[in-house]
């Protein structure tokens, strides 16, 4: 099968080739894994440290800590792999080297506190300021619960939104405090329909003290303005919202492109029920739902990696994109989730209804898809609303997440 999901150029540097071809060994054992961290509801452990040893959670990672650096592009391409074998385990995988770019936006001093004396150490996150923070000497305490933190079972580091206080108590912005997981408490509350093994639970802090250098302003952050000195990294330059946002769309590219696979490959050999046709492949009606589901899956790769080298290129020339530019990164993020949601609901109509036998993986790849296709930060119509104010470059925008 030729198109462009299976472009040899996908990949934008010889660290990310090196390290794709690492997971697409694992692929095996993360897929024989999957049922179980399904029933777990955390990714089995021994997923987790295969993908340690081949160096998936570095990606986004600075050198100076032996990360490897990488790219928007190969961040997509690495969380792909990795879905293709388990959605769960790739969500787990996207969200904590997307928690660690952030960190690579901090002060070098928190940087060091996460990873100067582990570099494997990972971070989980969620930006939303669900807490408490009081100003006091030297930082804050903060206090609150964060749902859902997706890697919670498999992370050293949080980072977490927060209200920042002045000395009276006001709020005079909001905040990303990186808060060690031993500081927290975890208390289990991911019970849904799909990417059940991504373990997203709640994160609990109660009077936690955050010193000054581990809090950064969300605002800045989306103006561009980080709080590294290292100004020469590329990475640590591209668009905060846009990476933020595309990012999610890593695991549905993967997902797509193993359903289609499943469905290829079993069409020669599988009947339509009710029918004189002895293998779907026969069928003109199962070869145009086919052809549907393989252009709208290429359509989403298209405008995801368009998104992709458009925070790359802006990162490498150190230009920050303009409100417009960041609105179409939201938009494509949305038209990728859209075209594979999609594109499954389609091969599911076409493989029949065996694929919700449970030990069919289609039917696990189309619930974890429309899981993580519901995401705050991704829905659809919400990216297209944001895409059309700023095409009519309207001041009424819903958002300040662009």
């Amino acid at each position: 099968m030729t198109s462009v999901t299976e472009n040899p150029a996908a990949l934008t540097d010889t660290a990310g080739t090196d390290l794709l071809g690492r997971i697409r060994e694992l692929q095996p054992l993360l897929a024989d894994n999957s049922a179980q961290g399904e029933t777990d509801r955390r990714v089995v452990e021994d997923s987790i440290t295969a993908l340690v040893d081949a160096g998936a959670f570095r990606i986004a990672q600075p050198k100076r800590y032996g990360g490897l650096e990488t790219s928007m592009r190969t961040m997509l391409d690495v969380s792909a792999a990795v879905a293709e074998s388990d959605g769960g385990t790739s969500w787990v995988v996207t969200l904590c080297n997307v928690c660690a770019w952030m960190t690579g936006l901090f002060p070098e001093r928190a940087q060091d506190d996460v990873w100067a004396s582990n570099p494997d150490a990972r971070v989980s996150g969620v930006l939303a300021p669900t807490s408490e923070s009081v100003k006091v000497d030297g930082g804050h305490r903060v206090s609150g619960r964060w749902f859902y933190n997706s890697g919670s079972w498999h992370s050293q580091w949080a980072m977490l939104g927060i209200p920042v206080t002045d000395e009276h108590g006001v709020a005079v912005d909001q905040g990303l405090a990186l808060i060690p997981r031993d500081d927290l408490r975890l208390e289990e509350t991911w019970f849904v329909a799909g990417m059940k093994s991504s373990g997203s639970n709640c994160l609990i802090a109660e009077d936690v003290f955050v010193p000054d250098h581990r809090v950064v302003s969300v605002p800045q952050a989306i103006d561009g303005n980080y709080a590294t000195e290292r100004t020469d990294e590329e990475l640590y330059r591209a668009a905060f919202v846009p990476l933020l946002s595309l990012v999610l769309a890593g695991p549905q590219l993967g997902m797509g492109r193993k359903a289609l696979q499943i469905v290829t490959e079993k069409a020669p050999k599988k009947a339509i029920s009710y029918t004189f046709y002895t293998a779907q492949a026969d069928s003109v009606a199962f070869q145009l739902q086919l052809a549907r589901a393989a252009m709208l899956i290429d359509t989403a790769h298209l405008h995801a990696y368009r998104a992709a080298d458009d925070i790359d290129d802006a990162a490498r020339r150190g230009s920050y994109p303009d409100t417009l530019a960041r609105a179409r990164v939201r938009a494509d993020t949305g038209w990728v989730l859209e075209h594979v949601t999609k594109a499954i609901d389609i091969l599911l109509f076409a493989h029949g209804a065996g694929s919700f036998a449970e030990v069919n993986p289609l039917q696990r790849l189309w619930r974890d898809s429309a899981v993580a296709a519901r995401h705050a930060v991704t829905l659809p119509a919400v990216d297209y609303e944001i895409y059309g104010k700023a095409l009519l470059d309207r001041d009424d925008q819903i958002t300040p997440l662009i």
